[in-house]
C-alpha cells in the first residue's frame, strides 16, 4: 500500500470529493490516523464521520451518540504533493542513505519531492 500513517491525503471520491467554488477546485484534506493494508483501507482525520450509538458504561456513564471517523478505501484518496499541495501519484526509487547503503523511498510523481523522512 502506498499510503502510510501520518501522510497528508486528499479525498478524491465519496461525500468529501473535490468540488468547484468560484471557478477553483476545492479539495478535502486530512491526515491518515491508521492504515489497514490487509483490508485496503485508511482512517483519515475528520473524513467519513459517522454517528455511533453507545451504551452507558463506566468510561462513558452518560452514553449517547458519538461521532467518529470510519475507514475509507485507499483507492479513494491520493497523497498530497508537499510542494504543490495538489494530489499526486506515488513512485518508488532507491537513494543513498547513511553508510552508503541504498534505501527505498517514496516520492511524489508531480514534483519529484521525497515523501519519506
Amino acid at each position: 500500500m502506498h499510503i502510510k500513517k501520518g501522510d497528508m491525503v486528499i479525498v478524491m471520491r465519496g461525500k468529501e470529493a473535490p468540488y468547484f467554488a468560484d471557478g477553483k477546485k476545492v479539495y478535502t484534506r486530512g491526515r491518515v490516523i491508521k492504515a489497514m493494508p490487509k483490508e485496503n483501507r485508511v482512517l483519515v482525520e475528520g473524513i467519513n464521520m459517522v454517528k455511533k450509538h453507545s451504551r452507558p458504561s463506566q468510561a462513558n456513564p452518560q452514553g449517547g451518540i458519538i461521532e467518529q471517523e470510519a475507514p475509507i478505501d485507499v483507492s479513494n484518496v491520493m497523497i498530497e504533493d508537499p510542494k504543490t499541495k495538489q494530489p499526486t501519484r506515488v513512485g518508488y526509487k532507491f537513494v543513498e542513505g547513511k553508510n552508503g547503503e541504498l534505501k527505498k523511498v517514496r516520492y511524489a510523481k508531480k514534483s519529484g519531492e521525497i515523501l519519506d523522512k
